[in-house]
């Protein structure tokens, strides 16, 4: 997508909420990666998706600056909940503190941890939604726990999944590409669920649990 179709495609959706807009530019300012912020178009998506699922109880794996976890909290019913996960203990006092400036953010449980072990923690079959975004090495070993924790009719939803195209590209096989490869054929080829990739950004699967 080119930038002048992007700034059309945003013309013409749900506004961005402000605290996101600020919260973007922060990221982009502050941040090293700060492209791995999920964005206006990706966030209302995220935000759509949450309410049409209408989960009781959500996971993210991976929040980085806490733009994606805020708007799928946006998407949430009421009383509903999302544990979010985020590795870099560096960022645990801004997510602290974003989620706290947010009317959202009550409904949002910070873990700082790693992704793969506190899904190990968690129940079986308990979530209606699990979004992953974290350490593309173990998007093999998340598919095997988000399966596991989903109810039936429950959604996977993945970002990441065509990695700059390098899924695509035979002479790739460095551990990322490997990582979100064997995801991708997993998910495609497991008979309990339904699949598509949207070539949104870097890609996004929505997969369900049947």
């Amino acid at each position: 997508m080119t930038p002048q179709l992007e700034d059309y495609v945003c013309g013409h959706i749900e506004r961005e909420p402000e605290a996101l807009r600020q919260l973007e530019r922060a990221t982009n300012l502050r941040r090293v990666n700060g492209r791995m912020c999920s964005g206006h178009l990706q966030g209302r998506l995220l935000k759509m998706l949450t309410r049409m699922v209408g989960p009781k109880l959500a996971l993210e794996l991976g929040t980085f600056t806490g733009y994606s976890a805020l708007c799928i909290a946006e998407g949430l019913p009421d009383g509903a909940r999302l544990i979010t996960v985020e590795h870099d203990d560096e960022l645990e006092d801004d997510l602290r503190a974003t989620f706290g400036a947010s009317p959202l953010g009550e409904r949002i449980e910070l873990r700082i941890g790693d992704a793969l072990a506190v899904a190990r923690s968690l129940p079986d079959g308990r979530f209606g939604l699990v979004f992953i975004d974290a350490d593309k090495r173990e998007y093999p070993a998340y598919y095997a726990e988000a399966k596991r924790l989903l109810a039936p009719g429950g959604y996977i939803i993945a970002d990441n999944v065509l990695w700059d195209g390098h899924v695509a590209d035979p002479s790739r096989h460095d551990p990322q590409t490997e990582g979100v490869r064997e995801f991708n054929r997993l998910a495609a080829e497991d008979p309990d669920m339904e699949t598509v990739i949207l070539p949104l950004r870097d890609g996004l699967s929505i997969i369900r649990k049947q």
